[in-house]
């Protein structure tokens, strides 16, 4: 990650309709893939009575706090939420991939999801009455495959293994991560080794988040990144954590560091300058810092707090939907990948109201998570 205040070596492009181009067949990719996330859902339900969500089924923290959008940035940055210096309340949540709750000892990579309160503007379609804007991001830079007929594949793979084989899963974690530790001494890193259980058995605090995929960000267009920025939070980046026998042992130190510490993130954004290696419609190309550094734009704050409970998760984890299709126009997510979210979230949300008997929420300003 670059320095914080880098600057550009060019000029953002201006956002255009033109800069996405669908399959086209598109319209059945996400009608595929939406019914594949449901099945996950589904077969969980099945066999535990209750209804997760089809991916990040498991929340390792939920914590309300700040965002605080910087003043004086310069015009290219100043841009939808981040137009002027404003502070809004914020809900935050923590989650490792699968769609079946498994223990911690089953290694996967970790996701963030932020839903901003009290945001006003024009909104993106389905939104229209609604007052929040979400990011939804993950701990590596680009997405596992180019687009969502690649994901479906992976994904019809994921669903097969649905809430089987827990203990044989945990042993082909541990396998997988020795696989990863051995790219990585020889400079490498694994995507799929990662995603099917060998992610490294560290912190989850000392992650930094990334949209992976692209979105406009108001002229022009950007993928954002959350960083760790407060002394507590990068001292946990990489920072071993073993979780043999202890199933939530993610969820513990969170909740462990949470007790006494407050928590400050950076929310950056790497503005696209250059047409051919900075493509949108391909999310697993990185988009060079040496071309576009990740810029500040805010500062995520969450004070000492619950960070996880019984209540805490029946109110965030049952009743909260977090999508990137939930916010301003000025920030609408670009890119196949982001496409196929917007049919895939609210099929998994429709399906948990419906099952779980509790309606979906998009909480106003004063929302508090109990706990």
């Amino acid at each position: 990650m670059s320095a914080a205040f880098a600057q550009p070596n060019a000029k953002p492009l201006p956002y255009a309709p033109s800069v996405e181009k669908p399959d086209p067949d598109e319209a059945r990719i996400f009608e595929e893939l939406a019914e594949t996330m449901l099945s996950i859902s589904a077969k969980t339900f099945e066999d535990s009575g209750h209804a997760n969500r089809s991916v990040h089924a498991k929340s390792h923290g939920l914590l309300i706090g700040r965002l605080d959008v910087l003043d004086d940035l310069p015009a290219e940055l100043a841009q939808g939420l981040f137009a002027r210096a404003e502070s809004y309340p914020a809900i935050l949540r923590l989650s490792t991939t699968p769609g079946d709750i498994l223990p911690d000892s089953v290694s996967t990579p970790r996701g963030l999801a932020v839903k901003v309160l009290g945001v006003t503007g024009d909104r993106l379609p389905g939104s229209e009455d609604e007052a929040t804007q979400d990011f939804v991001m993950a701990n590596a830079p680009v997405f596992s495959t180019p687009d969502a007929k690649r994901f479906l594949s992976t994904l019809k793979l994921l669903a097969a293994t649905t809430d089987r084989a827990e203990t044989a899963k945990t042993v082909l974690s541990a396998g997988l991560r020795a696989a990863e530790r051995v790219v990585e001494a020889f400079g490498g890193e694994s995507a799929t080794l990662k995603t099917l259980g060998g992610h490294p058995e560290t912190h989850i605090l000392g992650e930094t988040f990334y949209s992976q995929a692209a979105l406009r960000h108001g002229d022009h267009i950007a993928k954002l990144a959350i960083v760790p920025v407060s002394p507590e939070l990068i001292a946990l980046a990489d920072a071993p954590l073993t979780v043999d026998g202890k199933p939530n042992g993610l969820r513990e130190a969170v909740v462990e560091f949470f007790r006494d510490h407050e928590a400050v993130w950076e929310l950056r954004a790497q503005l696209r300058t250059d047409e051919a290696r900075m493509p949108v419609e391909d999310a697993s190309v990185l988009w060079p810092e040496e071309l576009s550094p990740y810029r500040p734009v805010a500062r995520l704050t969450v004070p000492p707090q619950t960070a996880w409970s019984e209540e805490r998760s029946r109110a965030g984890d049952d009743r909260l939907s977090f999508s990137p299709w939930h916010g301003l126009a000025a920030h609408r997510p670009l890119g196949s990948i982001m496409r196929a979210r917007r049919l895939a979230y609210d099929r998994s949300a429709e399906f948990r109201m419906e099952r779980n008997g509790c309606p979906m929420q998009e909480p106003a300003t004063g929302y508090r998570l109990p706990g």
